[in-house]
């Protein structure tokens, strides 16, 4: 049975936890409309896959931002800097692929920091963060990334 985490108003709902054995991690996302999240970053150590079920989720990965539909999808090399957020009026479903996988763990970690009310504490987000091999922006490279224009 999966379990959904509630991570600010976005929900993750693992369907296979790849930290487990070191593998594939695949979660199901809910981003609510008009939702900025998360901070842009990298992955040390993995490999990204989202791909849209319902709704429009604008995914930048680098110097490319696309607003991906339904069967619409992108990848993120490991190191390179991606942001998403929801322009739309109506929640994004999305599927996640992350190899190897950092688990479901994490986001019960991010969960609990966005949980307390208000932002969460940009010095404890960034120690989770790097527990799990995710690299904050700097900040030039995350306005670029998040300032990106929709092409699609």
């Amino acid at each position: 049975m999966s379990q959904v985490v509630k991570v600010g108003q976005m929900e993750i709902r693992y369907l296979v936890d790849g930290a487990q054995n070191g593998g594939l991690g695949l979660f199901e996302m809910k981003v609510p409309a008009g939702a900025h999240v998360p901070p842009p970053h990298s992955h040390t150590n993995n490999e990204e896959c989202v791909y849209v079920l319902e709704g429009v989720l604008r995914y930048s990965v680098d110097d490319e931002t696309r607003d991906l539909k339904p069967g619409d999808w992108m990848s993120t090399p490991r190191g390179s800097v991606h942001h998403f957020s929801n322009p739309g009026s109506e929640t994004a479903r999305t599927l996640v692929m992350l190899t190897p996988d950092i688990g479901v763990q994490f986001f019960h970690d991010v969960g609990a920091l966005a949980g307390v009310g208000g932002p969460p504490d940009r010095v404890k987000l960034g120690e989770v963060m790097g527990r799990y091999g995710l690299v904050p922006a700097a900040p030039r490279q995350a306005s670029r990334v998040a300032e990106g224009q929709a092409v699609s």
